[in-house]
């Protein structure tokens, strides 16, 4: 039987996880919720998906919109396996007692606090961890991309420390309230940004120092990085090593593409929904080994790269799949890697 999936908030995330959900061959597609009936609300109904209230209250403008709906959020958290919590930042947190209420599960974003759950979840890194839990966060799209690239580097050389700075989008393409407009913040100006220990709560012993800047763009993040190695390996070996990892795309120099905008416009050429990029972007040419010294940038894209891991995190929590069967799943179904 497939694994009945409702998602909570249908908005940036929320309807990359639901799109993401009915590709999968294991798993249904039970309902999505939303607080307002406004264009993605009349996109969940056109694209078949049953469209619960979130609101009480509010479901008489989804009925003056003349949007149909399958009932409230309640009704489809007691129908659900698992619920995805998509909802703004802090409102998972408010949430969580109606999860409980009907023994439902609950995989909640990265915007939550690490404290609301009984772990924080990344597929490369601790997929396991999650077996069973009740509540799971899955980290943000920075630590995601993160954990991604130390996992493999931890495993093949060890890792003495990791030293981060990310260049941080002002904000989401629709997120018109969002700045920076003209400027470039440091964000935080305190040391460490939440990044490191964000990542901390994947692999608690990896020794890491972030630093943000925030800029005016809307595209990706982009990550420069250090890392001391514990051993020695040259540059052609790390670029080896991180092109046969499930989710790293490594940017090859010939295909001329030396930032963010052409990215995106790589993803659009091949016919990517919504042009999304689900990998760590790498570009080959930065990949820099000096001494026991590692350098490279990255680019993540905020709206799509923790899509695949909610749908692992689906899996991992009710113990269907292990992490290599559903990874491989998960990226077959997406059609994950370029």
């Amino acid at each position: 039987m497939s694994i009945q999936v409702a998602v909570n908030g249908y908005g940036t995330i929320g309807k990359r996880v639901a799109d993401a959900v009915t590709e999968q061959p294991d798993m249904e597609l039970v309902g999505v919720a939303k607080t307002s009936p406004n264009h993605e609300a009349e996109l969940a109904v056109e694209n078949g998906y049953p469209l619960y209230a979130a609101v009480e209250e509010r479901i008489e403008l989804f009925e003056e919109a003349g949007i149909d709906l399958a009932g409230q959020v309640d009704e489809l958290v007691e129908t659900a396996d698992v619920v995805v919590d998509a909802c703004p930042s802090g409102i998972g947190a408010e949430n969580k007692d109606l999860y409980e209420a009907h023994d439902t599960p609950a995989l909640y974003q990265g915007g939550e606090d690490a404290d609301l759950v009984d772990v924080s979840f990344n597929a490369r890194g601790n997929y396991e961890a999650a077996t069973g839990a009740d509540h799971v966060r899955v980290v943000s799209c920075n630590t995601t991309g993160l954990s991604r690239l130390l996992a493999p580097l931890e495993e093949e050389y060890g890792v003495e420390k990791a030293r981060v700075t990310l260049v941080r989008r002002g904000g989401d393409p629709a997120q018109s309230g969002r700045g920076p407009i003209n400027d470039i913040l440091p964000n935080p100006v305190t040391l460490p940004s939440h990044h490191g220990p964000d990542v901390n709560t994947i692999f608690p012993e990896l020794d890491i120092d972030t630093l943000g800047l925030k800029v005016p763009a809307t595209l990706m993040h982009t990550h420069s990085v250090n890392v001391t190695l514990a051993e020695q390996p040259d540059a052609d070996a790390v670029v080896d090593l991180l092109d046969e990892q499930d989710r790293t795309f490594l940017v090859p120099p010939e295909y001329g593409i030396d930032g963010a905008g052409k990215l995106k416009e790589f993803a659009m050429d091949r016919d990517r929904p919504r042009a999304d990029i689900w990998e760590n972007c790498i570009w080959e040419e930065s990949v820099t080994v000096e001494g026991d010294d590692l350098y490279l940038f990255q680019a993540i894209h905020q709206e799509s790269d923790v899509v695949p891991e909610n749908v692992d995190a689906i899996r991992a929590v009710l113990g269907t799949a292990d992490a290599a069967e559903s990874i491989a799943r998960t990226n077959e179904a997406m059609g994950v890697g370029f």
